[in-house]
């Protein structure tokens, strides 16, 4: 336990000036390596370097970096944003509230995994210290004391943090996901077994018709994730991304460099006609959890998109010993 009077909160404008191995030795691990992927600092790297997570996109790196002397001890991966996309939590409301009293809502501070609303600690500290989180919290808070900032905020963190969070005077918002939970199933079959009658027909029905005009699917990681194979699954999350949000947030360069760092840890679920790819999911694998992300096709089929998405990703988990699958919120 470090006295309070010896800490000192850094804010980091940038995440290449925080080492790999510090930021990761502050991160929930198993022999070194971040339980949840997108926590890792390779991930937040990708994101800034490639350019899709940058002041000029409106998510301005502002790190919190909690030491002891030289020694650190907690880490908060915040950012200064100047709107309230690629949140998937929607304060719009807020925004224009706080307009009509005569505020400046804009710029705030996000604690948050940009593009990416799966849960996971963001108060990062040292053997998972509470007294320090709570510092992590006071930085924050200071930071936009300060400097005028109207509000900070904390996206899909875990309960135990939320509840430090509340215990500090901040508000506390709920919201719901669907996740798949793995009861030591053996085979897909074994867990349709857990349903009722109906919903196995129409599972089998759907996962039948999903590849009745003879589409095979693949799954592809590791050295399978060539720069061919992200350009096919960069289309399709073009196509996804022009209807849902107007435009990607995520740029091409994004996925070269996270498949450069962490291949392994990315798994993408194509289907084909012939050797056309037709439509993809991609998905990150956390020590216990396979996180989907994103989604897109360059043609329709019925039911395609609840057989990559949902079906083809507790195969996997059940070949893998996967414990849950997050299919993920929206994309």
């Amino acid at each position: 336990m470090s006295n309070a009077d010896t800490l000192s909160a850094d804010i980091v404008p940038s995440t290449r000036e925080i080492p790999a191995h510090v930021w990761n030795s502050l991160v929930p691990s198993t022999d070194g390596r971040p339980d949840n992927p997108f926590l890792d600092h390779a991930f937040f790297l990708a994101l800034e370097e490639s350019g899709s997570a940058t002041r000029r996109t409106g998510w301005q790196p502002q790190h919190v970096l909690l030491k002891d002397g030289e020694r650190p001890l907690g880490l908060m991966p915040l950012y200064l944003k100047s709107h309230s996309q690629g949140e998937y939590v929607f304060d719009y409301g807020w925004a224009d509230a706080f307009a009509r009293a005569g505020g400046e809502y804009y710029p705030k501070l996000q604690c948050a995994v940009p593009f990416t609303p799966v849960t996971a600690p963001k108060l990062l500290a040292a053997d998972g210290d509470p007294a320090l989180k709570r510092a992590l919290l006071t930085a924050a808070q200071t930071l936009a004391d300060r400097n005028g900032i109207s509000s900070v905020h904390a996206t899909f963190v875990p309960e135990a943090e939320a509840e430090l969070a509340l215990a500090a005077g901040w508000l506390v918002r709920h919201d719901t996901q669907f996740h798949w939970h793995n009861q030591g199933f053996g085979s897909f079959a074994a867990f349709l077994e857990t349903l009722s009658s109906r919903h196995r027909k129409v599972t089998r029905r759907e996962r039948r018709d999903a590849l009745a005009d003879g589409f095979s699917v693949k799954w592809l990681t590791g050295r399978d994730l060539t720069e061919a194979v992200w350009d096919a699954f960069f289309e399709f999350y073009q196509d996804t991304g022009s209807r849902k949000w107007g435009r990607p947030y995520l740029n091409r360069e994004f996925f070269s460099r996270l498949s450069e760092a962490m291949a392994d840890r990315v798994l993408l679920m194509f289907a084909y006609d012939g050797d056309e790819p037709i439509a993809g999911t991609l998905n990150l694998i956390g020590k216990d959890t396979l996180y989907g992300r994103y989604w897109g096709a360059t043609r329709h089929v019925p039911f395609l998109h609840f057989e990559l998405c949902y079906y083809q990703a507790i195969d996997f988990a059940v070949a893998h010993g996967l414990k849950t699958v997050e299919a993920g919120a929206q994309g």
